[in-house]
């Protein structure tokens, strides 16, 4: 049953944007808050003026709720996130994805910026999110009632609609796994050299919560990586924020063209999860 809070805020936000069911709900990780420029007939609200919506401190995460259009898809776009790393819990992470759930989206992509564990994948490209390895510490659910299957947590008619999208645009569109991790710091090369044996491509610090509570929800799910760097001791520079978001923002467009064709898709199709 949804939680009073959400039910107050997902009042606000339809009061305030009209929203419409059966929208695309998006989230845009760091750096990737710019595709809400391409939004047409757009209206926005505030984090910070939604009844018990978390704000997120980190730069690149605007902390804005969007709706409009991409080409023909009505989306609901949230510009931003918390994250466990912040010192937020865990039901802060997800408060976003579960507002969308609340709203009616009829699917949920996500998004995030991320280092890559492989040579041939590197700062620039985007990277389907195939399955992920969980090493927050965390999970969204407690209790019985969190027995969720995780067998198929990325939709795969969202990754054919993807993969169909990228094809389509002439988009290079890498897949892979996702290691999520807590951070904020960056892993050590031991640390990476780990990831890789267990099997993951890329690296970041949010999603997998997210993930997780959209599956409980019965929400179908896809997500993206903007790899920003190669992760330590696969490259050699110095690891920063400020190279994560100037990378995020070289590839915007085609990370823009991507998500409009997938949302468009999306909304001619029903997805089932």
């Amino acid at each position: 049953m949804p939680s009073p809070s959400l039910e107050n805020a997902a009042q606000f936000v339809q009061k305030k944007l009209g929203i419409g069911p059966g929208s695309v709900g998006i989230v845009l990780g760091s750096g990737l808050g710019a595709l809400t420029g391409e939004l047409e007939d757009p209206a926005s609200v505030k984090y910070g003026a939604v009844p018990r919506m978390p704000t997120s401190s980190v730069p690149g995460h605007e902390g804005q709720i969007w709706r409009g259009r991409l080409g023909t898809a009505e989306v609901v776009c949230l510009q931003g996130r918390c994250h466990l790393y912040e010192g937020r819990p865990v039901a802060d992470v997800v408060f976003g994805v579960g507002l969308l759930a609340r709203l009616g989206c009829r699917a949920v992509l996500l998004s995030n910026a991320a280092g890559s564990l492989r040579q041939d994948l590197p700062p620039g490209r985007l990277m389907l999110i195939t399955d992920h390895i969980n090493l927050c510490g965390e999970s969204p659910l407690q209790g019985p009632e969190g027995f969720v299957d995780m067998s198929h947590a990325y939709d795969a008619g969202l990754q054919l609609l993807a993969r169909s999208a990228a094809e389509t645009a002439s988009l290079e569109l890498d897949a892979g796994v996702y290691a999520g991790v807590r951070g904020p710091n960056y892993e050590t090369p031991a640390e990476i050299r780990m990831l890789a044996t267990l099997g993951a491509d890329a690296v970041g610090m949010s999603t997998v919560c997210e993930v997780i509570a959209l599956r409980a929800l019965g929400v179908p799910v896809g997500a993206v990586s903007c790899i920003t760097n190669f992760a330590a001791g696969i490259g050699q520079s110095e690891l920063s924020h400020e190279e994560v978001e100037e990378t995020a923002g070289r590839a915007s467009p085609h990370f823009h063209e991507l998500f409009r064709r997938w949302a468009v898709a999306i909304s001619r199709e029903k997805v089932a999860s």
